[in-house]
């Protein structure tokens, strides 16, 4: 089955498992109620990570026992199982952090454990040492993915983002047919989650959607020259903001853990941008970043980082001064 049609499918499926997922949560009333940490003004459900993650279990499934895998594609299928119980679990019930992050770590360590080795140091450092740093930016990449999907739009035109990167700057890191699949559930989501969102993913989508991306981006580190700058550079918007957000956090005394509207993104839509100007800014920041990603490999990955810090500062200046501007008003 050629690519275009895989994502025709995963598309389509999406879009109708997305409104079941939709009805279900209505009628079960389990909403998003608004607070004062929350960026949308109404009530809307929660969990369409129910539909999303389950097509990409089996979508992937499929395509793994037709095509062939290695034990570490099994292992994060494994993983995203895990996450997405506990995640469903926490939406519901609102878990304390142990547990949650008990089983981030178990289903990233459950990968890395059977993952084809690759250094990322030039064996500066000893494999097992490597393996733990790449554990803990898999877990806290984890984390941030959760943290930024915050607006409508921005966790499905990310996603989006990171599979053309794959795609155009380490072809052969993860097979097209895999990225045409997550693309086709990707947008099928997107069609309901755009602004004005109609229904949010949930911890029991963002967070094993995020584990995803992380697999993915650490398969492209041996898979081509370079291949540690695309991992960082792609995501980029993502985990600047939420590292730098949580830094600020952290020395003016505040709880990391907490739900807040700190992130700069956040700023912006109360700076007066609409849910739908912010994303679309992020994409358009995103589509530089992917030309970053090729130059990297093609060209010099230390040009490739210097532009990418530029690209990322001037969307987060954009933000953090719409916000400061409606501020002083």
């Amino acid at each position: 089955m050629t690519d275009s049609l895989l994502f025709g499918f995963s598309f389509v499926g999406s879009v109708a498992a997305t409104a079941l997922a939709l009805w279900y949560l209505r009628s079960r009333q389990i909403l998003d109620t608004p607070n004062h940490r929350s960026s949308h003004a109404v009530p809307t459900p929660r969990g369409a990570g129910l539909a999303l993650t389950p097509l990409i279990l089996i979508s992937f499934g499929v395509w793994f026992a037709t095509h062939g895998a290695i034990l570490s594609d099994w292992a994060m299928l494994a993983g995203i199982t895990l996450l997405a119980v506990i995640s469903w679990i926490d939406d519901r019930r609102t878990l304390s952090p142990a547990p949650r992050f008990a089983a981030q770590i178990l289903a990233v360590a459950g990968v890395l454990s059977v993952m084809p080795a690759s250094t990322i140091t030039g064996g500066l450092l000893p494999s097992i040492l490597e393996k733990l740093l790449l554990g803990l930016a898999w877990v806290w990449f984890v984390n941030l993915f959760n943290f930024m999907d915050g607006i409508d739009g921005i966790t499905g035109i990310e996603t989006l983002c990171i599979g053309v990167g794959l795609l155009l700057a380490a072809p052969g890191a993860v097979a097209s047919g895999l990225l045409a699949l997550l693309a086709g559930v990707t947008l099928g989501f997107l069609t309901w989650n755009w602004h004005p969102a109609k229904i949010f993913l949930g911890d029991v989508g963002s967070i094993p959607l995020g584990y995803l991306l992380g697999y993915f981006l650490l398969s492209a580190i041996p898979a081509t020259s370079h291949g540690w700058a695309i991992a960082l550079i792609l995501p980029a918007l993502y985990w600047s903001d939420a590292t730098i957000t949580l830094l600020r956090r952290a020395l003016t005394g505040k709880a990391i853990w907490r739900a807040h509207r700190e992130h700069f993104y956040q700023r912006a839509t109360q700076g007066g941008w609409s849910h739908a100007q912010v994303s679309l800014l992020l994409l358009a920041g995103n589509l530089c970043l992917i030309g970053m990603a090729w130059f990297a490999t093609a060209v010099n990955p230390w040009l490739a980082l210097a532009g990418t810090g530029g690209i990322t500062a001037l969307i987060l200046v954009l933000f953090q001064v719409k916000y400061q501007n409606m501020s002083n008003k």
